[in-house]
């Protein structure tokens, strides 16, 4: 997961730094902070720990990265999100409780982590001659999005710890609009998701964009998240939310 990570990065980035050297014909790329409200609860073989009362989780401000290239003729465009996640708190819980393999001891302090990293490659086209009969003020997009989870989660009670570790590909359905309220003032909406089984994954994001300096612009807005997955002896049913703000250019 380490080398695809640093390949996922490295590709985001040389399409930033070198946009001349791909056969785009438009770029937007963007970097900024989301504050990550978590809520829900996960087991690893055993009960299930609450991300409020028991892991005591806080809200916490991470950085993330996204680019979006319109590709020629009828190539997909192609769009790239990084978003890392990561908690940690103290906890003590009235009760013993098991995790993975062990068991832990009620009203004695314990320490968790948990991080759920997210890498997005997809795929899409815009609605064929929307953007035309609008006058360039509507346009949706739709296509497919890969998202690559790299969770772990561990908790440690003195000498004793235990940890889960799982990385594995989530396919999505990608739906985006853009509204262009005038000319340097957009609405854009972006939705992620699938279904299957008792498993669920949702992804809404709602941004505001302003543009100026030509290529300029910066941007906030909400992001929600859903998730519930069983996988791998790892049951979650997590939710992340919050406001977030960005920077970025587009040509």
């Amino acid at each position: 997961m380490k080398n695809f990570k640093i390949l996922f990065v490295l590709s985001m980035l040389a399409v930033i730094l070198f946009p001349q050297a791909a056969p785009a014909i438009g770029l937007e790329a963007a970097a900024g902070a989301w504050v990550e409200s978590p809520g829900g609860d996960m087991a690893y073989k055993g009960n299930a720990l609450s991300v409020d009362d028991d892991l005591n989780y806080a809200n916490k401000a991470r950085f993330y990265g996204r680019v979006k290239i319109d590709m020629p003729l009828i190539i997909p465009n192609i769009y790239l999100m990084a978003t890392p996640m990561s908690f940690d708190g103290a906890g003590n819980k009235s009760a013993g409780f098991t995790f993975g393999d062990k068991t832990y001891t009620a009203s004695v302090p314990f320490t968790s982590e948990l991080r759920l990293d997210q890498y997005d490659i997809g795929l899409y086209y815009g609605v064929p001659f929307l953007k035309t009969a609008t006058l360039g003020k509507l346009n949706i997009d739709a296509g497919l999005n890969i998202r690559i989870i790299d969770f772990s989660a561990e908790v440690t009670q003195g000498a004793l710890k235990e940890s889960a570790n799982l990385t594995f590909p989530v396919p999505m359905v990608y739906i985006g609009a853009q509204v262009d309220l005038i000319k340097k003032l957009a609405i854009e909406a972006e939705f992620r998701g699938i279904a299957y089984d008792t498993n669920h994954y949702y992804d809404l994001i709602g941004r505001v964009k302003y543009k100026f300096l030509g290529l300029m612009f910066i941007g906030a807005g909400y992001r929600y998240e859903d998730i519930k997955i069983d996988k791998s002896s790892i049951v979650a049913n997590l939710n992340f939310s919050g406001p977030f703000a960005e920077a970025g250019v587009e040509f």
